[in-house]
Order: C-alpha cells, then structure tokens, then sequence
C-alpha cells in the first residue's frame, strides 16, 4: 500500500462508527492513505490503539460511542463536527443487550438521525447482502431495518451491502479451521450447498473510502462480492487444504444443524446460532440485478482479490506444525 497523503489541520474529518472491528481497521488505513482525518467511534476506545499507526500523528483519533438510546449524547458526540460519517456497525449473535434490533437496525437509526443534526447530508452505511424485511433470519431482518432507516433519514446516503468477508481476523474462514483443528468430523451443513461470493476486506474497506470520497452513486445500494462465487463445502474444502486437515465431511440437514445450534449459541463465543442456520438456506451472492445495473465492485472501479491469494497467509495457524509445516496440500 502507498505511503499515507500529508494531511492538514483542515482536511476532511470522517467519524467512523465501529472503527476498531475486522472491517473498521481496514476503512481507518483506506482512508488515512487518503488524507482524511479520521475520528474512530467504538465502545471501547482504550483498545483502539493499533489504529494510531495508520495514519500520520494525529491524524487517527478514537472517542466512546456506544449506540443504545440511552447513549444518544454519546453518537451526538462522536458527529459534531465531522464532514462525513461511516457506519461499520454491527453483530453475528445476539448476547445481552446486545440484540439485533437495539444494535443492526436501532443503531444505524440514531447514527443517521445525529449525522443529520450535525448538518451531513449523507453517510456510508455497510449492511450485508441477504438483507430482508421477510427473511426468517432476525440478523437479514434487522439488516433490512437498518438500511431503510438510513435511506428514509438521509436519502442520499450510500448502503454497502458485501457478501461474507475473508481477512486474517475474519469469523468465518478463521472459525472452519479453528473446527478442522479441533474436530475429526466437519457439519456441512445444509449439504454443504449454500453458495457465497467471499469479498475480501480490504476490498470492502476500498469500496467505503470511495464512497465517502463520493464515487458512488447517492441514494444507491451496492453489492460486493469477490471474483469467485463458492458453496460452503468449496468454502471448507479450501480451508482443509490450507490448513493440511482432512476431517470427515459429514451432511448434516437443516433441521439437525438447528438443534445442534441450539446448544452451541449458549457458548460465550458461539460456533453456531440457530439464526445463522436460516442464514444458510439462502445463497449469499450478488444478484443479477446489481451486476446489470453497475451496483457492484466493478462499478466502484475496485478490483477484486481472490481467496487464494490470501487465504494461507493466515491460515496457517490451524496446521499441525503451525508455521514450520510446509506439507503439500
């Protein structure tokens, strides 16, 4: 990546909500390498500081934000002042209060509502593809919710909507070889059948900077998928290889998966959620409509990485030797 642009006392700030997550640190870097300055919104900001390095001195800064309603001065906060305003925001399970509906939908609600009292006209909101007001998921329902609150408060703001992302700290790639670490026998579940077109994060966080530059279209969703579209089981058939496991494929029907579910979202770190089991019923790709309309990568002007090219960069670390283990595939 290119050094960072020298950057002004007067450049552009962007308040980046969720700005210490897995796709968060890659939209600070996108965007520090384009001389904004950078405001990094996050719960816990005493544990943002590996975004410091991202930018030049006191470009990156990060401030308390937490977007429950009873912490609306905290957004209103994190706002005043900003040129533009990114919304990364979001969870896979629900825990707590951390629900789908305070957090997916409620929260991108009150960030639009406080962007517009701070006077921002529009906002990048990264949502998911799969996003449904009828989808038997609560997280596609919820990402729905959120989308069209953004789009009603803000109207020419720019939704994001990416397939399952892949990075060294992504939760999905990263879990199938944590269980082909662990497990002699790996779920398929469904079959193994549900397809993803996996988007590498660095080219989701890309796609951010442009839009907050204003390179996407106002008022418009996109869809971002990688170059390949795979079903779950080339999914973790890459991941075996990668990390030099053969664990037993086993199918396991929708049914079964959801009772499996059942015990396992009970776990502190859950590896499966009923709710994602209805997310896997549906294939979590591009629709033709995008890619017919330019709503896409390839509209952004991004190129796209495969899977290949990063996958064992950090996979590695679920093979039997670790890094020191070079046995073929």
């Amino acid at each position: 990546m290119t050094a960072p642009l020298e950057t002004s006392a007067d450049a552009k700030l962007v308040t980046v909500f969720g700005g210490s997550g897995f796709l968060g640190r890659q939209v600070v870097r996108a965007l520090a390498h384009r001389g904004f300055r950078i405001r990094a919104a996050c719960r816990r900001p005493d544990l943002a500081g590996q975004l410091q390095p991202s930018g030049g001195v006191g470009q990156v800064m990060s401030v308390q934000a937490n977007i429950r309603r009873d912490h609306r001065w905290s957004i209103e906060r994190a706002v005043e002042g900003a040129d533009a305003v990114v919304n990364l925001v979001g969870i896979l399970a629900q825990s707590g209060k951390q629900t789908f509906d305070d957090v997916v939908a409620d929260g991108a609600h009150m960030i639009a509502e406080c962007a517009k009292k701070a006077g921002v006209d529009r906002m990048v909101h990264v949502s998911a593809i799969g996003a449904d007001d009828d989808s038997a998921s609560g997280y596609a329902r919820a990402k729905a919710r959120g989308e069209s609150a953004v789009l009603t408060v803000l109207p020419r703001s720019v939704v994001l909507r990416p397939s399952v992302m892949f990075g060294p700290d992504d939760d999905f790639f990263n879990k199938l070889g944590k269980m082909a670490a662990l497990f002699p026998v790996m779920p398929l579940i469904g079959g193994g059948t549900t397809r993803f077109q996996p988007a590498y994060v660095r080219d989701v966080a890309e796609a951010v900077a442009i839009a907050v530059e204003g390179g996407a279209k106002a008022g418009t969703i996109y869809e971002l998928g990688g170059p390949e579209v795979k079903t779950f089981r080339e999914c973790v058939d890459l991941v075996c290889a990668s990390a030099r496991r053969r664990p037993w494929l086993v199918n396991l029907p929708f049914p079964l998966a959801k009772l499996e579910a059942k015990v396992l979202q009970m776990l502190p770190n859950p590896l499966l959620t009923e709710d994602q089991v209805e997310l896997l019923k549906s294939d979590n790709v591009v629709s033709q409509a995008a890619v017919d309309e330019g709503r896409t990568f390839a509209g952004l002007g991004v190129e796209t990485t495969a899977i290949e090219a990063v996958l064992d960069a950090y996979l590695w670390r679920f093979r039997p030797q670790g890094q020191f283990d070079h046995s073929p595939a």
